[in-house]
């Protein structure tokens, strides 16, 4: 029976070893591929520097990701979750003031924000990789942005006759609007802006 079982073992060991393995490189790749985005951008980081920073070929590199765009997907789905450990708010917007501070730290990684505007776009095609991560990403912000509205009118800090979707739709809106005036003007103040936006949606408490 032991010898059985060891023989069983030894046939699934390597495959399970493999597997781990490939996970394990493909995380390296992500988080090697973030920090150079972050720093060189969309149009500065080339393929082979990752690959070479993480002892592969382009062609080796490419063999743990269906495409390159998915592999930029990925990165942008790595940059979430680094920002939900290191954020206190653990990453999730959970309302004006969670926004604001994301884009704020967001001024400190120009390539991810290019990098984030390019694909965004991209993706509107149905059969990008990143497509229904995009889709995924800008559900979830609304319905948290419209979810702290509704509380916010609730509590009397909102004017209730606003429409809580279309504030959510609006927020978002100028978040990403002014990354891209950012990206073209380094003057623009991104969170200046967006504090900006929500004070004229906020109002003083009922009385």
């Amino acid at each position: 029976m032991s010898t059985a079982g060891s023989s069983a073992g030894s046939k699934s060991g390597p495959k399970k070893g493999s597997y781990a393995k490939g996970i394990a490189k493909r995380e390296e790749i992500l988080t090697t591929a973030l920090e150079v985005f972050a720093v060189k951008g969309y149009r500065g980081a080339s393929l082979r520097e990752i690959a070479t920073s993480v002892g592969l070929s382009q062609a080796g590199l490419l063999h743990h990701f269906s495409s390159k765009e998915e592999l930029f997907a990925e990165v942008l789905r790595k940059r979430d979750e680094v920002d939900e450990h290191a954020h206190p708010d653990g990453g999730t917007v959970r309302g004006f003031d969670t926004l604001v501070d994301i884009v704020r730290h967001n001024a400190d990684v120009p390539g991810l924000v290019q990098l984030y505007a390019t694909i965004s776009a991209e993706a509107a095609d149905d059969d990008h990789p990143g497509h229904d991560y995009f889709v995924r990403r800008y559900a979830t912000l609304i319905g948290a942005i419209e979810q702290h509205v509704r509380d916010e009118q609730e509590a009397g800090r909102i004017d209730p006759s606003l429409d809580p979707l279309q504030v959510a739709r609006m927020a978002i809106a100028v978040a990403d609007g002014m990354q891209v005036q950012w990206m073209l003007d380094g003057t623009a103040d991104m969170a200046a802006t967006l504090e900006y936006f929500f004070s004229m949606i906020r109002r003083g408490p009922a009385t």
